[in-house]
């Protein structure tokens, strides 16, 4: 390539840190922009379109962006395969003196340079990414488990080249730079090592005829839509995988898994912590002096009916076994605690207030031992 060749970053306008998503992005505006489809004839749209295509299949794969970055458009031709360079040499290319010392570093590591060793055959391709999604259910829903759909936009498999990545009816060529071999060799100081061929990404082989669907990638964006089983017992963090249903591999390496993470939103009346519920209740004063029952519903449509104590007090914890939420991939439930909360009346009728005197009347402080425990230490420390 020409030494005035545009840089592939300034080619789609990111800077030279971009991520991933980034890259992406602006290739795809890029892309929309320049296609031949929207600018029929044009040929200037056309060789930007190349440009950006170019620039895009480089800066995306991970080996080939490193390869770039450090030697630019050098990376990617012949002449860097001379003996007396430094820079990457095909396996057919001439290695000079350090091709013994290579060799006695391929059978000492053996794959420690690179996917098979020195002497190894391609590198394995790329699997597929794996991809999150973040699922809100509620409580209901996390106590009784749901089956339920999804649809995310995900990298598949292309149907017009099936995978492959080459126009129907072409096939792919064998890579120049490594010719075949899937990696080349570097020499640095006095050590010969391996890396994957940046040309190729490690495949030994390339399209000279991407197709138009997928432009050579293999996959391409759309909708899927998932079925998602979700068992009773889960909890905020839990996390459930989909195997083979994240980003399809390029040109048709292993997909990735699609892992969905589970968020339970808060419930009105329940707090969780495990598989513990918890709950608070207020109950009348006279129901706590006298003791009674309250009913508390459950989350799987019963009714739990909790005995009050004579005399509880505010801040008591009653346990319910075995009503709280369902163990995850096991059995049983776990506990229901309820703390009772005593509400004092703020409305009392006339006749009430009546009853309240004359029980005010007959009290000689052994009724709440805690308040007479209380006002006795104040009279014993200030002696009043």
């Amino acid at each position: 390539m020409a030494a005035t060749q545009t840089d592939y970053y300034q080619t789609l306008s990111v800077s030279r840190d971009a991520d991933a998503a980034a890259l992406k992005s602006a290739y795809r505006k890029l892309a929309m922009k320049f296609h031949p489809d929207r600018n029929p004839g044009d040929a200037e749209a056309e060789a930007k379109f190349k440009a950006c295509n170019e620039a895009y299949e480089c800066l995306k794969d991970p080996q080939k962006r490193a390869a770039y970055d450090r030697f630019g458009h050098e990376a990617f031709t012949q002449g860097m395969n001379g003996g007396g360079g430094g820079g990457f040499g095909g396996r057919g290319g001439q290695q000079g003196d350090f091709g013994d010392i290579g060799d006695i570093f391929e059978t000492i590591f053996g794959s420690a340079f690179g996917g098979g060793g020195m002497g190894g055959g391609r590198q394995q391709q790329r699997r597929g990414a794996d991809l999150r999604y973040d699922m809100q259910i509620s409580l209901d829903e996390a106590f009784d488990g749901k089956s339920t759909e999804i649809e995310i936009e995900v990298s598949q498999s292309c149907d017009t080249c099936d995978g492959s990545g080459a126009t129907p009816g072409t096939s792919e060529r064998t890579c120049n730079l490594c010719h075949g071999a899937g990696a080349v060799r570097a020499k640095q100081g006095l050590f010969v090592v391996e890396r994957p061929c940046p040309t190729c990404g490690g495949r030994g082989q390339v399209i000279e005829d991407p197709c138009g669907e997928c432009r050579g990638e293999g996959r391409v964006d759309r909708a899927q839509t998932l079925a998602v089983d979700i068992p009773p017992g889960v909890d905020t963090g839990t996390r459930i995988r989909l195997s083979g249903k994240g980003e399809a591999g390029p040109r048709g390496a292993t997909p990735g898994d699609l892992y969905i993470f589970i968020h339970v939103k808060d419930h009105e009346l329940f707090e969780r912590d495990g598989t513990t519920l918890a709950t608070r209740v207020p109950v009348s004063f006279t129901t706590a002096a006298l003791g009674g029952r309250v009913d508390i519903p459950d989350l799987d449509g019963s009714t739990n009916t909790v005995e009050i104590p004579t005399g509880i007090q505010s801040g008591k914890q009653l346990r319910v076994r075995g009503a709280g939420m369902p163990v995850l991939q096991g059995r049983g439930r776990g506990d229901m605690v309820v703390e009772i909360q005593v509400e004092t009346p703020t409305k009392l009728s006339r006749k009430q207030k009546e009853i309240l005197e004359q029980f005010r009347e007959t009290e000689t402080g052994d009724e709440c031992p805690q308040s007479k425990g209380f006002f006795s230490k104040l009279k014993e420390a200030f002696g009043t």
